[in-house]
């Protein structure tokens, strides 16, 4: 098995869920006590969110780069980012290291695609659904992607105030099924869950569109890379 590095700390919250989902992966896959050989860079999230809430893309890709240089001199032979919104530097962290890298956005258009999906809905920080980056990674797949017209600071301060601390509030669910709903309404055949925390508190039983869970997509695409040949 190959060795993978996770960046990972952003927040902690989500890179617990992906070092369950991989391990719990590798472990169908290959039987017995198998688990996955990891090394996780786990950073805090403190000034990392700071430089998010300044838009220091700078300061932001610096500090990517940083752990990709560390990982893979640590013996990583391939990087994933544990997180979507950190994407938008994705180009810092390739540059940065030799090593394959998966973008998150892939995985998740390989199985709307291989659904049949469209036309979606994508929830996410306020950075992802209203920057570029990840809505036109998407598009040049081919899918049609429908973000919130109001709400999004809602939607966002939710994820960074709630769940990234590993709070989970029934009220906020609800925020989210009526952003999904609005959604459906304009077309969307599905959601995806853009944010690595967001399935800590919605998926398919109370959403009203079918979910893409960004973190399960992306976890399954880093058991894939431990495993290949």
């Amino acid at each position: 098995m190959k060795t993978l590095g996770l960046i990972g700390g952003m927040s902690w919250e989500s890179t617990a869920l992906y070092y369950a989902a991989i391990n719990r992966e590798i472990g169908k896959r290959a039987g017995g006590l198998s688990s996955a050989p990891l090394l996780v860079h786990s950073v805090d999230f403190a000034p990392i969110a700071e430089m998010q809430a300044n838009h220091d893309w700078q300061g932001l890709g610096d500090a990517m780069a940083d752990s990709a240089k560390r990982l893979e001199q640590a013996g990583a032979q391939g990087l994933f980012l544990a997180t979507n919104t950190m994407h938008n530097v994705a180009d810092r962290i390739q540059a940065a290291s030799r090593l394959p890298f998966v973008h998150i956005a892939d995985p998740t258009a390989d199985a709307l695609l291989a659904d049949g999906i469209e036309n979606v809905a994508l929830l996410g920080t306020a950075f992802t659904m209203g920057m570029p980056f990840y809505k036109d990674k998407l598009a040049g797949r081919g899918l049609n992607v429908l973000v919130p017209e109001v709400n999004r600071t809602n939607l966002s301060g939710i994820i960074y105030n709630e769940l990234c601390k590993g709070v989970v509030k029934e009220s906020s669910r609800q925020v989210y099924v009526e952003a999904i709903e609005a959604l459906k309404s304009r077309g969307a055949d599905a959601v995806i869950l853009g944010c690595t925390e967001i399935t800590m508190l919605i998926g398919d039983d109370e959403s009203p569109l079918p979910t893409y869970d960004t973190t399960a997509l992306h976890a399954r695409a880093a058991a894939d890379f431990i495993l290949s040949e």
